[in-house]
């Protein structure tokens, strides 16, 4: 017989069969309960984590989304030029001589298309033809767009120097940019401009064979071959040269793709291994080469192949402009076709994203040190005397343009209006921005204009934006 203390102290008499039978049960009770307790623990640390995450899941959601956009920069950063197609399945284009050292421009060769929601639905910013039409597409027969002026006259006389003195004290002062190149035009002169007739009689330019922006025999042939162009250029070396890209075959055979540079960006260029070869092509731009320019502002140079197209090209129909900072990434002839013969337009210009009225656009200017404060309130002063209202439309088209892509029909009109908006550059700032609207009010007959929204530029050009500041004028 054994006794044992169980349950408080409570000594009961067993014997020693009992006694081992009772040590089992207790050794059994005492493993069942420990393993309860396991249980229990396991159960309490899961509940535990589940409470956590119920608790912090919105936080534990975020990190996760900021590591996968952290990857997907990584990502991206590391292939800056993806091999991408846009909404008309053309194929990428190989890009020529882009950049040489360091990686590109992360948005060079892109060739998505840029959308905007209307109606609740995303549409597309430029409405271009499908490929296969894009092929077929050819320049209209015939020119509609003669009326009301059919002819200009181009002034050359050499008498207009003896003019300059006729300023005013509300013109520019700066008698340097009026030279042999643009004929010194007088205040009354510049009147006479505004005044519409069959027969317009205008300074526009190439006043001189003296008189600066100098190209060889060969580059003027060349251009004189051109039905139509798209140009750009780059003086002082302030940019690089970009392909073009997203053009079909066909308008590889039709339009011709210039670059004008001066021997200041020849130079730049050359010394980074872009060289132009034997048959003065860098990729798809033919180089041309100007020398003795007439003005000691880069940027007032610059402004003759964007204004003058049909000065440089005088056979070409149809031509597009497009800023040294950017690239055209569009079929020419599709763009002709969607901005210009689609709505009847002689001239399509991208609206001002910021700003709508000229006098704020003046304003922005100074504060930017576009130009100084002088030179931009002698040209409102000047605009505001002609009675330029702060209207922020002018014939139901808005008043202030971008002005970095200009796609126009040649004709004597639209020849006409880039005249006097050339000449008013050459008169007050170089910001063209100031002077078209002043232009488009008074020059009334040109209605047909296109002001096209600024995600329709956007959808035209990759944007690379200035790589370098431009050299001043050297030779």
């Amino acid at each position: 017989m054994a006794s044992s203390m169980y349950n408080n102290g409570i000594s009961i008499a067993v014997s020693d069969d009992e006694s081992d039978e009772l040590a089992g049960r207790i050794r059994a009770r005492v493993r069942r309960k420990r393993k309860k307790h396991g249980v229990r623990g396991k159960t309490e640390f899961t509940r535990r984590v589940i409470q956590l995450l119920l608790r912090w899941w919105p936080v534990l959601l975020c990190l996760l989304a900021v590591g996968l956009l952290l990857f997907e920069a990584s990502r991206i950063g590391g292939n800056s030029s993806p091999q991408v197609r846009n909404s008309d399945h053309l194929p990428r284009k190989k890009s020529v001589d882009t950049v040489v050292e360091g990686k590109p421009p992360g948005n060079l060769n892109r060739l998505d298309p840029v959308t905007r929601a209307r109606g609740g639905v995303r549409e597309r910013c430029l409405d271009l033809l499908p490929p296969e039409e894009l092929e077929k597409l050819d320049f209209p027969i015939g020119d509609a767009h003669t009326k009301p002026v059919k002819s200009i006259v181009y002034k050359s006389d050499a008498d207009e120097h003896s003019a300059e003195g006729n300023l005013t004290l509300q013109q520019f002062s700066d008698s340097t940019r009026f030279n042999l190149f643009t004929g010194s035009q007088s205040f009354e002169q510049r009147e006479e401009s505004f005044k519409v007739s069959e027969t317009a009689v205008v300074n526009c330019g190439f006043y001189s064979e003296a008189g600066g922006f100098k190209i060889s025999d060969e580059d003027k042939q060349y251009m004189q071959s051109c039905k139509s162009v798209v140009s750009t250029c780059a003086f002082g070396g302030g940019d690089n040269l970009y392909q073009p890209i997203g053009m079909s075959e066909s308008s590889l055979k039709k339009v011709c793709y210039v670059a004008f540079w001066d021997n200041i960006t020849l130079a730049t260029q050359q010394a980074e291994g872009r060289t132009v070869g034997d048959d003065n092509y860098i990729g798809k731009w033919r180089i041309i080469l100007v020398k003795d320019l007439p003005f000691s502002d880069q940027r007032l140079n610059g402004k003759i192949p964007k204004m003058l197209p049909h000065r440089l090209f005088p056979n070409a129909r149809y031509s597009i402009w497009v800023d040294s900072k950017s690239q055209f990434r569009r079929d020419p002839l599709g763009v002709f076709e969607a901005l210009l013969w689609r709505s009847n337009s002689v001239l399509a210009i991208s609206e001002h994203g910021a700003r709508s009225s000229v006098y704020d656009e003046a304003k922005a200017v100074v504060k930017k040190n576009k130009a100084t404060p002088e030179e931009v309130a002698v040209q409102m002063i000047q605009y505001h005397k002609d009675g330029l209202p702060e209207d922020k439309r002018f014939n139901g088209k808005k008043a202030l343009s971008e002005a970095s892509i200009i796609v126009r029909e040649h004709n004597p009109s639209t020849n006409l209006f880039m005249c006097l908006w050339f000449n008013e550059v050459v008169r007050f700032t170089s910001r063209d921005q100031l002077s078209f609207p002043y232009v488009l009010w008074r020059f009334k007959v040109l209605k047909n204009i296109n002001m096209f929204p600024v995600c329709t530029r956007k959808d035209l050009v990759n944007s690379i934006g200035h790589v370098r500041k431009a050299k001043p004028l050297t030779n």
